[in-house]
């Protein structure tokens, strides 16, 4: 699996980056455009990313700006809704009115810090598709 990791926080990054590190490959944003440059990049081909991890609070474009522009970016080259790259919301903040506005804006789960590695990877298991026999 490929992973997309974008937090401002150094340590969120580690702490996330250490919990994939046996699952899958786990590349590194630091804010919402670096994500999307490089979520652009890998867009096509064997590259792609399988989840994405945002944060929502971020200097330069935060979380729910990230998530809108790659949802657009999917819907501009022709990837249809449930089709795309996974993404979870992984942030502190657990109102309402984020979790709705994530939801509605392509989200696929909201994770609230912290969490253990065992519901990381719960989730990665509901997300991600299993292989016909």
């Amino acid at each position: 699996m490929r992973f997309l990791i974008v937090d401002d926080d150094l340590t969120n990054r580690k702490l996330l980056t250490t919990m994939l590190e046996d699952v899958g490959k786990c590349d590194i944003a630091v804010n919402g455009q670096e994500a999307v440059d490089l979520f652009k990049m890998t867009l096509s081909g064997e590259s792609a990313y399988d989840v994405i991890f945002l944060d929502i609070k971020m200097p330069v474009m935060d979380g729910h700006e990230t998530l809108r522009q790659v949802r657009a970016l999917e819907e501009k080259n022709g990837i249809f809704p449930g089709d795309g790259v996974k993404i979870v919301m992984v942030t502190a903040l657990g109102d309402k009115k984020n979790i709705l506005d994530a939801f509605q804006e392509g989200c696929e789960y909201y994770l609230v810090k912290p969490f253990q590695r065992q519901k990381l990877l719960e989730l990665l298991d509901e997300l991600m598709p299993k292989p016909q026999s």
